[in-house]
């Protein structure tokens, strides 16, 4: 039993303590000013989150959005972080019209996801090259989590065809699933259509779900099973931290700790400090993680960033 990083498979249970959601490398057009693209600026910043006692995290970033296999390898060595690559697409807004995945079939789609999951990461530099070897990334660097996106209550024709091949490359590798949920919306619709075409529910992690800080809604959802990704620290203009703590207590309440994850999802130049910019990657183990834990224990904040995210991410046949 074992969770594919970057650097090869590990062990699920030497792990470690796991951010479930971060971005090394992102560029959208969504998001204009905000490029990750500097391997040395992006890997200092991964120290910090190191330093702070984060053992592994989850890259998030899907294809097609400056994506940096090699990067993310060196920069996972460099720091011993273990680095979990995602596969998989993003909602249809981050691409720009034209671009090669738009173009895809559903079919080509899920060869693509599998491919990535089990041989190794493709290159996204022309629309040509999609599918084959990319240079200079070895051929052991290979995905560990797939992933999906969709809108605010709505589904495109393209996340639909995303949402199939994702099901096909994890019915044929077991690989984990997240999905990006749009302000946290539409949460038992992508259940299920994940469920249509073969993903169980405690395969998937809804990330962003916090959004939405309903913790009777999200107790139900821990009850189908799903994995809950909580993500929204640090946005103080939308809602203070202590949303997020009182939810996540409520929640355990409700249901128990075993389907909470927690993740900074960072995700902005002007969010990096090696970028110019704050809080920082750190802000979720030197900030967040410790007024959890003076609220709820340690024990809550081990299930969460250790337990809960070994099992999601280990890869089950």
């Amino acid at each position: 039993m074992s969770v594919r990083t970057v650097l090869g498979d590990v062990p699920a249970a030497g792990l470690g303590r796991t951010d479930y959601h971060e971005h090394l490398f992102q560029i959208s057009p969504l998001l204009p000013g905000d490029e990750l693209d500097d391997e040395v600026l992006s890997g200092r910043e991964a120290a910090t989150l190191r330093a702070a006692g984060i053992d592994a995290m989850i890259d998030a970033t899907p294809l097609g959005l400056g994506r940096d296999p090699a990067g993310i390898a060196r920069i996972a060595r460099a720091t011993s972080l273990h680095v979990v690559l995602t596969t998989g697409a993003h909602r249809e807004q981050h691409y720009a019209p034209g671009h090669p995945l738009l173009q895809m079939s559903e079919a080509g789609l899920a060869e693509l996801f599998t491919a990535e999951l089990r041989d190794g990461v493709r290159d996204e530099g022309s629309p040509g090259a999609w599918g084959t070897p990319p240079a200079g990334v070895p051929a052991s660097v290979r995905a560990g989590v797939l992933k999906a996106g969709i809108g605010y209550w709505s589904i495109s024709p393209f996340e639909h065809q995303v949402i199939a091949a994702v099901g096909a490359a994890h019915r044929s590798t077991g690989a984990p699933v997240m999905v990006h949920l749009e302000h946290g919306s539409a949460a038992f619709e992508v259940l299920d259509e994940l469920a249509g075409h073969g993903v169980p529910a405690d395969r998937v992690v809804l990330a962003h779900i916090d959004r939405n800080p309903d913790p009777g809604l999200h107790a139900e959802l821990c009850a189908a099973g799903a994995y809950l990704g909580y993500d929204g620290m640090a946005r103080h203009r939308d809602q203070p931290d202590s949303v997020l703590v009182d939810c996540l207590l409520d929640v355990a309440e409700r249901h128990g700790t075993d389907r909470l994850l927690v993740g900074g999802d960072v995700a902005r130049r002007r969010r990096y400090r090696a970028y110019g910019g704050l809080p920082g990657l750190d802000y979720l183990p030197r900030r967040f993680l410790p007024r959890l834990a003076a609220a709820a224990g340690e024990r809550f904040v081990h299930a969460i960033t250790v337990a809960n995210p070994a099992r999601l991410l280990d890869w089950a046949p």
